[in-house]
């Protein structure tokens, strides 16, 4: 149950005003060293996202720099703290200042990672795996309920990459991100490398995923670039979001889009970020592919 006190911080912003949807077409991850560019000379970009913590502040230029982007193109904001595979439940305080900030600028999407990052007061600086059960599920379709409840609109979930698995899992990867969606009503981000990565760590087949999922629960995609690591002598592939898309993601992207029909694609590049006529260029592939079904 959510007191007195918490529901007030839950639920006492006014409602935002009406959300557009994105543009089916393929946007960019906006990072910090992209904004002044992004200001001052307007690229022809569809849509940006922005990882929501970053922007958990009151006022200051950092906010009002969003603020004078959203002007000009629609956005998605993307979380990487919700924690919602913790058994701990969620940290309240977190959650009411992503409501306020979704308030604030009516984003077209807002997405969460299936994931746990905190026991308690704890927080670990990663997304990490949880164990794909009945128990996790609940706790997870839980968590997602809340969420959606309090920001009065869908969640998007967004499936991991992973480098491990859990031998008392009960479900597939692919057969749980089906369950929170169908239990609550909440669409998938569909990260294709993520799929490709974990697929290549664990030896499934990444269309055997995608087709078991209704295209119609997938809002948004993700593309990003990996790296290939040996350990042990055995190849391991890491989520890095440090370079170029492969051809093999590529690839499973194409056979992705005959799935799922055409939906706003992204381009994600965390570290070791390029100009941002690299990322344009990267988006540009992604809107051949989309464009040429």
């Amino acid at each position: 149950m959510v007191g007195t006190a918490e529901h007030n911080l839950l639920f006492g912003y006014s409602m935002q005003s009406p959300v557009k949807p994105l543009p089916v077409s393929s946007g960019i991850g906006l990072r910090g060293i992209h904004v002044s560019e992004v200001l001052q000379s307007r690229p022809n970009i569809p849509w940006l996202e922005v990882h929501s913590e970053n922007f958990f502040i009151e006022g200051g230029p950092l906010l009002a720099n969003l603020e004078a982007i959203a002007q000009h193109y629609p956005l998605s904001f993307h979380g990487v703290g919700l924690s919602l595979g913790s058994a701990s439940g969620l940290d309240l305080n977190h959650l009411a200042t992503l409501k306020k900030l979704v308030c604030h600028f009516s984003p077209a999407l807002v997405s969460e990672h299936i994931s746990w990052s905190r026991v308690g007061e704890t927080v670990m600086n990663d997304l990490l795996p949880i164990p794909y059960t009945e128990e996790s599920l609940a706790i997870v379709c839980d968590h997602v309920n809340q969420v959606q409840d309090c920001l009065r609109r869908t969640l998007l979930v967004e499936n991991p990459s992973s480098y491990i698995a859990y031998n008392h899992s009960t479900l597939l990867e692919w057969e749980f991100m089906a369950e929170v969606s169908q239990k609550t009503g909440c669409g998938i981000l569909l990260d294709v490398n993520n799929i490709y990565v974990s697929s290549q760590n664990h030896g499934f087949d990444a269309l055997t995923y995608i087709h078991y999922l209704n295209p119609a629960m997938i809002h948004e995609i993700h593309l990003a670039g990996h790296h290939v690591e040996l350990v042990e002598g055995y190849p391991l592939h890491i989520d890095t979001h440090s370079t170029h898309v492969c051809n093999d993601v590529w690839e499973l992207y194409a056979q992705t889009l005959k799935h799922t029909g055409p939906k706003p694609t992204l381009i994600e590049w965390d570290s070791e970020i390029p100009s941002l006529s690299v990322l344009m260029d990267e988006a540009a592939k992604a809107q051949m592919i989309l464009e040429n079904l």
